[in-house]
């Protein structure tokens, strides 16, 4: 497993710095490079890093949610509380029943089998979107209108619907899940108990620090510590109710930014320069995930489903900010920058055809095809358009 810790950490760098070096995002080139040593490819990770890697993933992520929440302004956040609100329910919703509909039509799915497909495809990627987001926050750009705080909140939220909705799907396909209304009532109730979780645990770590003298290092490891029982915790209670754990995760990086500002401000440098080194591990085992022979199988339908999808999308982000002050060029840049797909489809994307549900082999072929074709390009738009497209604070 060494070995393949450090060819993965020494491929992805390169692949990360050549890609920059074509003024592309470097997270393509992690993923191509995932791909390519990866088990459906050259097969040179170790089976025992594989088994882990769902886990490496997830800890890459709190990592990059923690630092969101330390540079989220409050006062920024609430102006933009009802657009944010929006845009996590209306695309996601949009994208996913499309694809239900039209797979009946495309696939002769029923539509629960369409619905599962959908809400595996519908998700956008905290992956992909929170770090180019919390990057444009740092340079100030689209500032001015708090739009990337807009884009990041919204998906935060987002996989809480999808992965909620799958969920429901899954269930009334295989007959476990019969009051429909019950479960989407659990939608609002996980995102105010990952809020609440969140805060609770954010205030208390801020009283520990005020209380005890501690080195910035040993506040890092506290945090992510504590981030981490509340994905356990999360899972350890999934069967009887749901908590937005990504969601927690991140309040808790805002409460320590509101209530110890310096503090925050320190702690995120801190996890900066640890982001350097786990964005490789993220990105590449991301793209090991990736059977490119599945994606193939998808075919022209796959890919007529998910440009329909994603117009479906795009139109639900567009009623999203009907009310909002954006102008069309900045409307425009949001389109885009909402489109990323990658970490839950490489999560769920199997889990239709291990249950054992009619059609599991083509949603998980449409699945992998969505991460190759929203991932790079999606991240591609936000590097290239959030200059022409917004302003600069």
């Amino acid at each position: 497993m060494i070995f393949s810790v450090a060819m993965l950490l020494l491929f992805g760098l390169m692949g990360n710095q050549l890609f920059k070096l074509l003024k592309l995002p470097g997270l393509i080139g992690m993923l191509l490079v995932g791909v390519l040593i990866g088990p459906y490819a050259l097969d040179l990770l170790d089976e025992n890093l594989l088994a882990i890697s769902e886990d490496l993933r997830m800890m890459a992520l709190i990592i990059i949610l923690l630092k969101a929440g330390l540079n989220l302004n409050t006062e920024k956040l609430k102006s933009i509380g009802p657009n944010a609100s929006l845009m996590a329910v209306l695309p996601v919703l949009s994208e996913g029943l499309a694809i239900a509909a039209l797979s009946i039509w495309l696939l002769d799915f029923t539509f629960v089998q369409g619905g599962v497909l959908g809400f595996v495809i519908a998700a956008v990627s905290p992956a992909v979107v929170v770090p180019a987001m919390v990057k444009l926050m740092k340079k100030g750009t689209g500032m001015n209108k708090s739009i990337p705080v807009m884009i990041l909140s919204a998906a935060s939220l987002d996989d809480v619907f999808a992965i909620t909705l799958f969920s429901m799907f899954t269930g009334i396909y295989i007959g476990t899940q019969t009051n429909i209304v019950l479960q989407l009532l659990g939608i609002p109730l996980a995102i105010g108990l990952g809020i609440a979780l969140g805060l609770l645990i954010g205030i208390i770590v801020v009283k520990v620090f005020e209380r005890f003298h501690l080195r910035d290092s040993k506040k890092i490891v506290l945090v992510l510590a504590l981030s981490l029982f509340i994905l356990t915790f999360e899972r350890a209670l999934e069967d009887v109710i749901m908590i937005a754990s990504l969601l927690s995760i991140m309040t808790i990086g805002v409460v320590i930014a509101e209530k110890r500002a310096h503090v925050g401000v320190r702690l995120a440098d801190k996890f900066d320069k640890i982001w350097v080194f786990v964005k490789i591990f993220l990105f590449v085992l991301v793209g090991a995930a990736v059977d490119v022979s599945v994606a193939i199988d998808a075919g022209l339908v796959g890919l007529a489903l998910i440009a329909l999808g994603l117009l479906a999308r795009s139109i639900g982000v567009m009623v999203a900010m009907i009310k909002s002050d954006l102008n069309w060029q900045e409307r425009f840049f949001a389109v885009g920058a909402y489109t990323p797909k990658a970490t839950v489809q490489a999560a769920i994307g199997s889990i239709p055809l291990l249950m054992g549900i009619a059609g599991g082999e083509i949603i998980l072929a449409i699945a992998v095809l969505s991460i190759l074709l929203t991932a790079p390009l999606g991240a591609i738009w936000i590097n290239l358009s959030n200059k022409r497209l917004l302003e600069s604070s």
